[in-house]
């Protein structure tokens, strides 16, 4: 079974074949939806038979966008692109779309905890109404579409209903859509000091937890900062490998679930893939799951 590795830093400019090219030059075996229209229909037969022809997958599509928003039009309209996103990624035969269900925070909100109007952090967010709306939103554009092939997934971050593997299975169970599926971020798993000293446990029990669901997986790494004027603890992005995630359980659970399931990296430069990628295929190959 061929370990799948892929990430940004490549732009699609409406060639298929270059665009499937890149990433083989890049070091990729697996590539992000490019964000083309469902009307576009040479195109997505293109980039299918370009990726098939180098044995490239898409690993993922995303629709990152509020779909919670608290003004009803933006919300429509974010939700309509979440369906068209979904029903593009089940076209070309990705693995997953994935989505955050987003914020109920919005300018003129008393909390303001965050100007981020996409994601940011609420107290409703976590709240049981919080959960209901992610259920209820994977529902629907899950309903809107019905994709044959794609998972639709949200993604697990700190502040939502999918901060730990035991919310996002609860969370799982109540969409109870068999299109609905498990996307790990280990990074984003990390929200206390005590799993930030444990990631390698922590990456073994989630994947114990929610390995049959789990159909995608970015990749990025943590360090831990402390002192004056940070208190509790702060986290910063960093490339794989310059972090303390540990690559070699996250690669070895990656590589024991069934079917091909991507890992694919996010948030840096060129330069950044670069070295990100270099780290997990050195890691990958010691662990004995990359030729």
């Amino acid at each position: 079974m061929t370990f799948r590795l892929g990430g940004y830093g490549i732009e699609y400019k409406g060639d298929p074949d270059a665009y499937i090219r890149a990433h083989v030059e890049f070091g990729y075996n697996a590539a992000y939806m490019p964000n083309i229209s469902l009307d576009s229909r040479e195109e997505i037969a293109g980039l299918v038979d370009a990726a098939a022809a180098a044995d490239v997958i898409f690993a993922e599509g995303g629709a990152w966008k509020n779909l919670i928003a608290h003004d009803e039009d933006k919300r429509k309209a974010n939700l309509d692109y979440a369906v068209h996103q979904l029903a593009l990624a089940d076209e070309l035969g990705a693995r997953a779309c994935v989505a955050f269900h987003g914020t109920v925070g919005h300018p003129g909100d008393p909390w303001q905890l965050s100007d981020n109007y996409d994601y940011g952090p609420h107290p409703d967010n976590q709240s049981e109404a919080g959960f209901q709306r992610a259920v209820d939103t994977a529902r629907y554009v899950i309903d809107a579409v019905k994709p044959k092939r794609t998972r639709f997934s949200l993604e697990m971050v700190p502040w939502l209903v999918t901060d730990t593997p035991e919310n996002y299975l609860k969370l799982l169970k109540a969409i109870d859509r068999p299109q609905f599926g498990a996307h790990i971020d280990a990074a984003n798993l990390i929200i206390t000091p005590r799993l930030y000293f444990n990631t390698g446990k922590m990456i073994r029990d989630a994947f114990a937890l929610l390995g049959p669901w789990i159909v995608s997986c970015h990749a990025k790494d943590l360090v831990m900062k402390g002192g004056p004027g940070r208190i509790s603890f702060h986290l910063d992005e960093v490339v794989p490998g310059e972090g303390n995630l540990d690559y070699t359980a996250y690669v070895t659970a990656i590589a024991g679930l069934s079917g091909e399931v991507p890992l694919m990296l996010e948030h840096f430069d060129v330069e950044g893939y670069r070295r990100g990628l270099a780290h997990i295929k050195k890691v990958a190959r010691a662990a004995g799951v990359m030729e």
